[in-house]
């Protein structure tokens, strides 16, 4: 079997620069329909929440695939599995080119998110892999310019494709990640884990109380909810007595790693919170269109993305400590500028940006790089995936409480002192919410993961030696 310490030492390099391209498209992919939604609706006489299913059927297939590819790494190389990812991105893309009925469409973004979801996968454990620990951050970084690029780019090239030509072009954009696939196959190696069975039932359990708890977030109901927390029962049965479980519960007899993954979903699902809210207080507060507030978010992205390596950088040689308080820090002030801003001029709200995905950005590889190190090499795979999992779902619940929120309309309570447009009183009010839980959660991650607490949980893992 090939490992690491056979490829050529410039392979982690070269792969990181492929996987930013990946990423761009992966993101666009992802974000590039909520711009088109409204002309979808209209076009096919659709009600918001059937037009919602193709963000949400998406959303739902993507989380799911993303656990599941990071297990299949313990039996499958990553070139072989993402060949297969990329294929089905591809098969998606065609069927959605060719449709003529909603429900082609909806089947074209299902399989579209099966074959997307290798990526996170793979954004994930090619840092781990194919870089030291103190590395890293540096590669993590990389991953991030990628991410910021697509969420950039993807809002104005679908409002362009759209204007131009059709909606339905944009489901050939992702057609061109399939120019990286002989790259990935010439500088990925065959490693792969020595696990020979797969737990199909406890795959089909841990699947099923996704997609049922998903449902319920955007959907609502309580059914949803009892379903969920059955099969949620049925799935922590399945993987205790399991001969060979889908998810070993070894793993969550990591407390590092448990502790690391409950305080990543509430920032996750705070950093979600800002590229949900924002295009709807421009919207109302401000009149502006879907294509200039794409304009106002831009700025901020871009900068994301040339800062990206730097946030990395400041990881690698100050460690996650430093850079999370970092991005704590930027978070806060970013959103209590936005609750002091809103209803203002669109400017204020486009400088305020900067802070707050800045610091998303920086959150975001603090966090990967931390839960990464509390991993063994033999749970990196299915650890890993658990964490983007769970990403997804954080974002989901954010935006489903979020929009609970912004449905009860305008308030007359306001915390920010500053504001006097009455309907930017609740925006406001959330924003300077999201700034204290930013706080606490911060102060919560310095009790398993104070300073000087990288090198002693890399020594414990034996993540110094991947």
């Amino acid at each position: 079997m090939q490992t690491k310490s056979s490829a050529p030492a410039n392979n982690g390099e070269r792969l990181m620069r492929i996987l930013v391209f990946t990423l761009i498209i992966s993101v666009m992919n992802g974000t590039m329909f909520n711009v088109v939604l409204p002309v979808i609706s209209k076009q096919f006489l659709l009600s918001p929440s059937q037009v919602s299913w193709m963000v949400s059927g998406y959303l739902i297939v993507y989380a799911i695939g993303t656990v599941t590819f990071g297990k299949l790494t313990d039996k499958y190389s990553l070139k072989n599995l993402l060949t297969f990812g990329l294929i089905f991105l591809a098969a998606g893309s065609l069927v959605g080119i060719v449709s003529t009925e909603y429900w082609m469409m909806i089947v074209a973004r299902l399989l579209q998110a099966v074959g997307a979801s290798v990526i996170p996968a793979l954004a994930m454990i090619i840092p781990i892999r194919y870089f030291s620990p103190e590395k890293r951050g540096r590669a993590l970084g990389t991953s991030a310019i990628g991410i910021a690029l697509g969420s950039a780019i993807g809002p104005i090239i679908a409002g362009f494709v759209s204007t131009v030509w059709s909606w339905q072009v944009l489901f050939a954009i992702p057609l061109l990640a399939l120019f990286t696939l002989p790259f990935y196959r010439k500088y990925l190696d065959d490693e792969k884990g020595s696990d020979s069975k797969m737990d199909f039932i406890g795959g089909v359990l841990l699947a099923g109380t996704v997609a049922v708890l998903l449902l319920g977030l955007t959907n609502g109901g309580a059914w949803y909810a009892v379903i969920g927390f059955v099969l949620l029962v049925l799935f922590v049965l399945r993987i205790r007595y399991a001969a060979h479980p889908f998810i070993d519960p070894v793993v969550f007899q990591n407390k590092a790693y448990t502790s690391g993954l409950a305080i990543a979903f509430v920032l996750t699902a705070i950093s979600f919170s800002t590229p949900f809210i924002t295009p709807q207080l421009l919207s109302q507060l401000n009149g502006l269109s879907p294509a200039v507030i794409g304009l106002i978010m831009l700025p901020a992205a871009l900068i994301t993305a040339y800062m990206g390596r730097k946030g990395g950088r400041l990881a690698d040689e100050k460690g996650n400590s430093f850079l999370l308080t970092a991005a704590a820090a930027l978070l806060i002030f970013g959103f209590i500028c936005l609750s002091t801003v809103a209803g203002m001029l669109p400017v204020f709200v486009a400088v305020s940006l900067i802070f707050t995905v800045l610091g998303q950005s920086f959150m975001q590889i603090a966090l990967s790089n931390t839960i990464s190190r509390t991993l063994s090499k033999e749970q990196v795979g299915i650890g890993m995936g658990l964490f983007s999992m769970l990403n997804f779902i954080a974002g989901a619940v954010s935006t489903a409480a979020i929009g609970k929120i912004l449905d009860l309309g305008t308030t007359t309570i306001r915390f920010n002192p500053i504001p006097r447009n009455d309907a930017a009183f609740v925006y406001s009010n959330i924003f300077l919410a999201l700034a204290l839980l930013v706080a606490i959660m911060a102060s919560l991650y310095f009790v398993p993961f104070g300073r000087g607490s990288d090198k002693a949980t890399a020594e414990r893992t034996g993540t110094a030696r991947l």
